[in-house]
């Protein structure tokens, strides 16, 4: 593609999915799973037990690992009809991939589900441990925090109406909508000269269901979204004749992210989701809510 971004590392066999998530302005944090006994015995603020070794580390709240998301993200992150995962009121594959984590690091997982920027910036002003989110690398946000190794790849494409005449090629000559604060949103109102289409070309919503229902009722003509969401609200919108343009508008690394320069959280992070990943724990909750074609 044109956008000169890091192209994923993917995970052997994981399937393309998608980044932007808008949420529910409410900020409920949800205690998801019970402290280890191992974690009722030892400092919840210093040992971790990730990779066999010890490691240092501190948490906002002692014995928890506070996760901020943006729960409309399907199939990462989405509110549940009922219980939701281990009583969490939330299912998806960033909700079980934190959960493991906590149960690596002995910690009780507590989730606050909030819009996206904030999410973000929950982890920047100490306010949430760590964001998973469908969150992509991007340089910008390199700058305001770390980003953990990968664990999946991002595909992001767009949504049109059957017959449009929108292409990727001529996009820009056309009016776009995404969510506000995705890498979509970001590299799409960037400059043309920087590979994008401008600010007046792209409308930023809160959330990708109210960019999919403009496109719907003919205020856009197109909605950047990450694959496996754009499927999704595709699917939910049958009669509205929506269709995804072939081929991918950008590809990416998802990731978790800490704040900038919490090392040693972000290093236990990694040890345990390095684990996840060697043991095939991350690839069978992508494989549980992704099914191949």
């Amino acid at each position: 593609m044109k956008w000169n971004k890091v192209l994923a590392l993917a995970l052997s066999g994981v399937l393309s999915v998608g980044l932007l998530s808008a949420c529910s302005g409410g900020t409920t944090s949800q205690p998801s799973t019970a402290p280890s006994a191992a974690q009722e015995d030892t400092d919840p603020a210093a040992e971790s037990s990730a990779s066999g070794t010890e490691a240092s580390f501190t948490t906002i709240e002692d014995g928890k690992l506070i996760m901020s998301t943006n729960a409309q993200f399907p199939p990462y992150e989405m509110v549940a009809d009922g219980e939701g995962v281990e009583g969490t009121g939330f299912e998806g594959i960033d909700i079980e991939i934190a959960l493991a984590l906590a149960d690596k690091l002995g910690l009780e997982l507590v989730i606050d589900d909030m819009e996206f920027d904030s999410a973000l910036l929950a982890v920047q002003n100490n306010a949430a441990d760590m964001m998973l989110a469908g969150l992509s690398y991007s340089e910008e946000r390199d700058q305001v925090v770390d980003f953990s190794d990968p664990y999946a790849t991002g595909v992001q494409v767009v949504i049109v109406k059957e017959g449009s005449d929108v292409t990727l090629d001529n996009l820009g000559d056309y009016m776009i909508g995404t969510q506000r604060g995705t890498t979509g949103y970001l590299y799409a109102s960037d400059t043309p000269e920087n590979g994008g289409y401008g600010e007046d070309h792209v409308i930023g919503y809160d959330n990708g269901a109210t960019a999919v229902q403009e496109l719907i009722n003919g205020t856009i003509d197109a909605v950047i979204i990450d694959q496996q969401p754009a499927e999704e609200y595709v699917a939910a919108n049958a009669d509205a004749g929506l269709t995804i343009l072939p081929g991918n508008w950008v590809e990416e690394d998802y990731c978790l992210a800490v704040d900038e320069g919490n090392t040693a959280l972000l290093d236990a992070l990694n040890a345990a989701l390095n684990e996840l990943i060697a043991d095939g724990t991350v690839q069978s909750i992508v494989d549980k809510y992704i099914t191949a074609e």
